[in-house]
């Protein structure tokens, strides 16, 4: 059966070019960087080589990159580490309420430290007005984490204007960049930044190869114990093989990046008309604009999210219904209650999240096998049911 992948979101396939650099640190190069010796020392090369690679991708400095194991990790070492170095100053952070898990567990579980944190509101495209982070900030903030681009919905936040106003009170601004780096023009420079999260396998790189962008001077607390690793700011040997992949496919979609979205872009939008001219009662999630190039996000009312995921599946259709993090739980999207969704409604989402190969065949495709779909399930659906005796009173 032919596959078709739409769930980019949740990975990745490894670039050709990234396996390739890859290879001799699976193989024959397997010193530790931290060694003093040849076989150390050369590997030690490639490491600060591919940090210059991925600094390149967001314009930043070099020494300006830490390499983590994942986007997850690379969140809770900047909330945790960052809010923590500000303890002197005060016990407060804000996020917004759509953030990743990983952002708002670990804003949660700095509680047991005495912090207190604040979620912002969206509005029902889930975006945040900067206005409300503004109004939510005290003397006692010593953080903000508000994300570049929304997975769920391909929301890109206004960033630049948050760290803006932040940056104005002298306080320490974050970013989760996960879901955005590689598909957007993405500048720690110009958006004004003190950190911000990425990981390679959102632009072909390895599972496993992530990093922390934090500007100097920002201060940090780590949260892995251990030795000098990462210029004592993240412990453990480096995973070497992944963070040269990241580095390789940092360096191929940095030079493809603008064709791409272009080409992306085109393929999203007839997906989302396609879709909308075919299925009753879908609703469009997420901003009309400011929305990621490779992002369709919907909610079908009168049908749960998982049975669509599987029927999709059955057909060689590969989407999610959410975040890639929580897509086993079934429950409804915090995200889309955020955004004012109904519970009914937000069970019933599907999100497509195209690939550089994504064909046009591939749109048409789906636009052609979803809607039969839907029908089918509709006709097994109470709520369908009820509302169709509603609405013939």
């Amino acid at each position: 059966m032919r596959r078709i992948y739409l769930d980019r979101n949740a990975g990745t396939p490894l670039h050709p070019g990234a396996l390739e650099a890859m290879l001799p640190f699976l193989k024959e190069r397997y010193g530790n960087p931290q060694s003093l010796h040849g076989e150390g020392q050369s590997v030690l090369e490639a490491v600060e080589d591919a940090r210059g690679k991925v600094a390149r991708l967001i314009g930043a400095a070099a020494p300006e990159i830490i390499f983590t194991a994942s986007g997850s990790e690379a969140n809770n070492l900047a909330v945790k580490g960052m809010a923590l170095a500000g303890r002197a100053k005060g016990a407060h952070v804000v996020v917004s309420a759509v953030e990743h898990l990983s952002v708002l567990n670990a804003a949660k579980s700095l509680e047991k430290f005495g912090f207190r944190a604040t979620l912002v509101p969206v509005d029902g495209s889930g975006l945040v007005r900067p206005e409300s982070v503004e109004q939510a900030l005290t003397k006692e903030t010593v953080l903000v984490s508000v994300m570049l681009a929304n997975s769920e919905v391909g929301a890109v936040q206004p960033v630049a204007a948050v760290a803006k106003l932040c940056r104005a009170k002298g306080i320490p601004f974050h970013t989760d960049a996960v879901a955005a780096v590689g598909m957007l023009p993405v500048d720690v420079g110009a958006l004004g930044v003190d950190a911000l999260s990425l990981a390679g396998d959102q632009f072909r790189g390895p599972k496993g190869g992530a990093a922390l962008y934090l500007k100097k001077g920002t201060r940090l607390v780590p949260q892995i114990d251990g030795g000098i690793q990462e210029g004592g700011r993240r412990a453990g040997t480096e995973n070497v093989a992944a963070v040269v992949g990241m580095g390789r496919a940092a360096e191929i979609a940095l030079a493809g990046r603008a064709e791409r979205e272009l080409r992306l872009r085109g393929l999203r939008d007839r997906l989302i008309d396609g879709l909308g001219r075919r299925i009753e009662h879908l609703v469009v999630t997420g901003p009309k604009d400011e929305r990621l190039p490779h992002h369709a996000s919907f909610c079908v009312r009168f049908v749960e999210g998982e049975a669509m995921l599987l029927s999709l599946d059955m057909k060689g259709i590969a989407v999610s219904s959410g975040s890639a993090c929580s897509s086993k739980s079934l429950k409804a999207s915090h995200v889309l209650l955020a955004m004012g969704l109904d519970h009914a409604t937000a069970q019933g989402s599907v999100v497509f999240s195209l690939l550089d190969e994504t064909t046009a065949d591939d749109i048409d495709a789906v636009i052609e096998s979803f809607p039969p779909i839907v029908e089918r399930l509709r006709r097994m659906s109470p709520l369908y049911e009820a509302y169709l005796k509603e609405n013939s009173r």
